[in-house]
């Protein structure tokens, strides 16, 4: 019998002695627990990723630090094996550092697993730092037991497709009882699905029991959820941790079998996770909350149009920072609707949030008249509906500047997508919360935000209204783009195609192949890929936005500029 503590922690890239602390502190609750073995994820000890900060001169001494510190920790608990995430140096030749797997105990190190397959598919950078381990099966006997390790994406590769190494199918023939892998898998819609699917096919094909440990918490632009889990190869998943949560939790483990410590079945696991809706909620609230707070923010600032992008931000900002600590500010233009002013009023009382009320009409007036002294024409048209942007952009900049607030800029992934956004206006901001989030989509949430309230924290005219900039007379955003029901399909297919769900792909499919076939069908689809094409200058310049998709903007994907683009 093995009792296992799975120790499912939120983790700060660079915190090393905050993260020994966190470590510490589980692995005094495994102790406490009876548990031969505490397990933390992927480069539990540094945080994932580092990025850069692995080539910084200081920053590997740091982590040796730290890797002494859980050793002499180790000491205090003899029976204790840790299993640690950490970079490590390699003294041979290609890149300086591997991406291992330690197992500590008391005071020693008992093994050590260099990762194999280092993945630089979408936001993974790893070959970058990392030098691949060797082709070898690591295993340890921990009391009646021999447990074999792996790291993340070594156990994404048993199909053989994406890499010609299959650590896996090594593992295997050495003929572990158990299984141990050790993730930073971050999360985005059906990632959760996904991991049940492969790591429960690969536990069946081998005969493998599996224990999947991930951390959670906000990194930038990405999110992990953690969702830790086991794998019986009979059962399937059998054993699934909180997702969006911190979880110490401690299972034994007994032929071939995980049980409560009370010796207990396991709940059953269901197989669809989250409502889509609200798994957004969860990762975007979450994502803010972890990016605010690791930025030194603790209150955030968002203007308020009276439209349903920035009522949904102001919401979810309300949730994850507390309505206390988040600001509207509402500018009104001579172009702005009487509506618009009532319904940002509206909201942030349903919200309880603070509202200013900054107009702009005579500093659009002072620049367009600036404009003509110097320049011998009358400031009009886009120039003028982009200034008012610009403006409220600056203002915003300055309350943030002034307050020491986090402006939170409001863009959805559609506009995002075509550039239907004013640099250094609505794009100005320190995080985006729906830049991977599709209009259709931002509507749907906040109608799940206003059902989980029971009660309208979004009044129902915001989400009614006609979508607008207001930067023109009666403008509407159908007036320069397609409809989003329609526009949206497009977009999935033009940008995610592939990397969306089998359900997902095949509806966007289906409608664009039905929409080509209409008379000006194909012009639109051209027409949408040259706006993609030709606002990528726009979004390498906005701020970082939460990934909630399976592709998102950002570096999860990356195209030039300067580029030809048929």
């Amino acid at each position: 019998m093995l009792r296992i503590t799975l120790a499912q922690l939120n983790y700060t890239v660079g915190d090393i002695d905050g993260n020994v602390q966190r470590m510490r502190a589980a692995a005094r609750q495994a102790r406490d627990d009876g548990a031969h073995m505490v397990v933390f994820s992927e480069l539990s000890l540094c945080g994932y990723y580092p990025g850069d900060l692995l080539d910084e001169p200081t920053f590997m001494q740091r982590v040796q630090d730290g890797l002494e510190q859980l050793r002499h920790a180790s000491v205090d608990y003899p029976d204790l094996y840790w299993v640690v995430g950490a970079p490590t140096r390699s003294e041979l030749p290609g890149k300086p550092l591997y991406n291992s797997l330690l197992v500590l105990q008391g005071g020693k190190l008992r093994l050590q697993y260099d990762k194999q397959l280092l993945p630089t598919y979408n936001i993974f950078d790893e070959r970058r730092h990392f030098e691949p381990g060797p082709d070898v099966a690591k295993v340890l006997r921990i009391g009646q037991m021999q447990v074999g390790f792996l790291i993340c994406e070594d156990g994404w590769n048993d199909s053989g497709a994406a890499y010609a190494t299959n650590p896996l199918r090594r593992m295997a023939d050495a003929a572990p009882d158990l299984l141990v892998s050790i993730n930073a898998s971050p999360s985005h819609l059906g990632k959760r699905e996904l991991r049940h699917q492969v790591f429960s096919a690969a536990a069946s094909r081998h005969a493998l029991p599996l224990l999947y440990v991930n951390q959670i918490g906000g990194q930038d632009q990405i999110v992990f959820d953690g969702a830790s889990f086991a794998v019986e190869p009979e059962r399937g998943v059998v054993l699934e941790a909180p997702r969006f949560q911190e979880c110490v939790n401690t299972l034994v483990f007994d032929n071939g079998r995980f049980s409560r410590t009370d010796g207990a079945a396991l709940p059953p696991v269901p197989a669809q996770g989250l409502q889509t809706m609200e798994f957004y909620r969860q990762q975007v609230v979450l994502g803010l909350r972890d990016y605010a707070r690791r930025c030194g923010f603790t209150q955030a600032v968002v203007g308020s149009s009276g439209g349903i992008d920035s009522a949904l931000t102001l919401a979810l900002a309300a949730e994850a920072l507390g309505a206390d600590n988040v600001v509207g500010v509402t500018m009104p233009s001579g172009f702005s609707s009487a509506g618009s002013v009532d319904d940002s009023v509206a909201l942030c009382e349903n919200l309880g949030i603070q509202l200013h009320r900054h107009p702009i009409g005579e500093l659009v007036d002072g620049y367009a008249q600036g404009f003509e002294r110097s320049f011998g024409q009358p400031l009009q048209g886009l120039p003028l509906e982009n200034l008012q942007a610009r403006i409220r952009g600056t203002i915003l900049m300055e309350y943030s500047n002034a307050f020491g607030h986090l402006l939170l800029t409001t863009g959805n992934k559609s506009e995002v997508s075509v550039g239907y956004c004013t640099l250094y206006g609505d794009t100005n901001g320190g995080l985006g919360l729906l830049g991977d989030i599709y209009k259709t989509e931002v509507f749907a949430l906040s109608r799940h935000l206003n059902a989980c309230a029971g009660r309208e924290l979004i009044p129902q005219a915001i989400i009614d209204k006609p979508p607008s900039a207001e930067l023109s007379p009666g403008q509407k955003d159908e007036d320069s783009l397609p409809p989003y029901a329609l526009l949206d399909e497009v977009l999935k297919l033009l940008i995610e195609g592939p990397h969306l769900s089998g359900l997902e792909y095949a509806s966007a499919r289906q409608f664009v192949d039905a929409l080509v076939l209409e008379p000006g069908g194909q012009a639109l689809v051209d027409k949408v890929q040259r706006m993609i094409y030709r606002s990528e200058y726009k979004r390498r310049q906005a701020p970082p936005m939460l990934r909630v998709r399976p592709r998102a903007f950002g570096t999860g994907r990356q195209m030039p500029i300067a580029a030809f683009y048929p």
